[in-house]
């Protein structure tokens, strides 16, 4: 199985486009190899990329808050699923996080305690978050449609150092990561929970499972330690001292779309020559 970040991994992180990773993809596809998306981004936003990337496999949104399983692949409900919410839907959803009325108050009385200049999502109107993000309008609106994380910003300073904020986050029962364009408050959900949890539920059903981890920054790092393959599609930001903390890491030239399609073929191209 492929689990795979977003933004800055399988996307372009400036034009959000994913047709250099188009070869690899059709490979997957044909290999019947699972592509498990894991993301911070919304399950309102994940539906149609989805559907573009002829997806049918599970996903997981808002840095591990909630798993969707299809339920052409799951027709049994499965353990942990939530109530019906979405009577007409084809998933089950496994809430993992934490409501997202908890992390905007919350996030507002960090803000009130420490003093420091954060705007969060719940603060913007859809134009803010699209100036923020570079996403289309219809797409910024997708974005504010949030169940289980809290993107938020600290306002002229692009280089705040988290730990005062971590405190505080950690002393109501959560936490901060950083993304590829924003922080992130919210509970100790995470993308490596999420993808443990779906990799045990596929090994009920199959056995072991081989699984491959592709992502860009600090909320993909516990799914890369995870991973049986993990993989850190470059970017911008220095990750030389990741490689003593995941020694099996393989980190890739080219940035974005361009490197995710060449480190899974090159991944795929062994296998082939296992199973010829």
């Amino acid at each position: 199985m492929v689990f795979t970040d977003l933004d800055g991994t399988l996307l372009d992180h400036d034009t959000y486009g994913w047709e250099a990773a188009a070869p690899a993809l059709e490979q997957l596809r044909a290999k019947r190899v699972p592509v498990v998306l894991i993301s911070s981004k919304t399950r309102a936003e994940m539906a149609p990329l989805r559907e573009a990337l002829r997806l049918e496999d599970p996903f997981v949104s808002e840095n591990g808050g909630g798993i969707f399983l299809p339920k052409a692949i799951f027709p049994e409900k499965p353990e942990g699923a939530a109530p019906e919410l979405w009577e007409a839907d084809d998933f089950w959803e496994i809430p993992l996080g934490v409501p997202y009325k908890h992390l905007v108050s919350a996030l507002r009385e960090i803000r009130d305690q420490l003093g420091i200049a954060i705007r969060g999502f719940s603060d913007m109107g859809i134009e803010e978050v699209s100036r923020c993000t570079g996403l289309a309008t219809d797409e910024a609106r997708l974005a504010r449609l949030r169940d289980y994380d809290e993107p938020f910003v600290v306002a002229g300073n692009t280089a705040f150092d988290l730990t005062v904020l971590s405190k505080a986050a950690a002393k109501m029962g959560l936490k901060v990561t950083q993304g590829g364009r924003f922080f992130h408050l919210l509970g100790h959900n995470g993308k490596g929970e999420a993808m443990s949890r779906i990799l045990a539920i596929y090994h009920t059903r199959y056995g072991h499972i081989r699984s491959i981890a592709l992502g860009d920054s600090e909320n993909d790092f516990s799914m890369l330690k995870r991973a049986d393959v993990p993989v850190l599609v470059r970017s911008k930001r220095e990750v030389s001292s990741l490689k003593a903390d995941i020694p099996k890491l393989t980190i890739t030239e080219a940035m974005g779309p361009s490197g995710w399609n060449s480190a899974v073929l090159s991944i795929l191209h062994p296998i082939e020559e296992v199973t010829d």
